[in-house]
């Protein structure tokens, strides 16, 4: 199963950026729809946003519409999570996942994100 290793999180202030990323070991990086999920504290996990194989579509939840942007690069076996204008309401762990064509979705260790207010 391909391994997934995140970084970027951390302390940021309200209304500042952080850019999260999400390396995959995978051989045909390609060959996945990539995406993240977030759990708050307290709250239920939520999905955020997903790229597809090719990167050309992009789904978000509504919360983060206009201030995140998700990016794969193939090339580095990366996909990326943009976040802007960050908001007391987005913190939480974030989690990257890997959809295969067939077989069980990967899912990354987490990586925390603190904004403060």
């Amino acid at each position: 199963q391909v391994q997934l290793v995140e970084s970027g999180g951390g302390l940021v202030q309200a209304g500042g950026s952080l850019t999260l990323s999400c390396t995959a070991s995978a051989r045909t990086f390609s060959d996945y729809v990539m995406g993240w999920f977030r759990r708050a504290p307290g709250k239920e996990r939520e999905a955020v946003a997903s790229i597809s194989r090719s990167g050309d579509i992009t789904d978000y939840t509504d919360s983060v519409k206009g201030r995140f942007t998700i990016s794969k690069d193939n090339a580095k076996n990366t996909v990326y999570l943009q976040m802007n204008s960050l908001k007391v309401e987005d913190t939480a762990v974030y989690y990257c996942f890997a959809d295969p064509r067939t077989g069980l979705r990967a899912w990354g260790q987490g990586i925390r994100v603190t904004v403060a207010s």
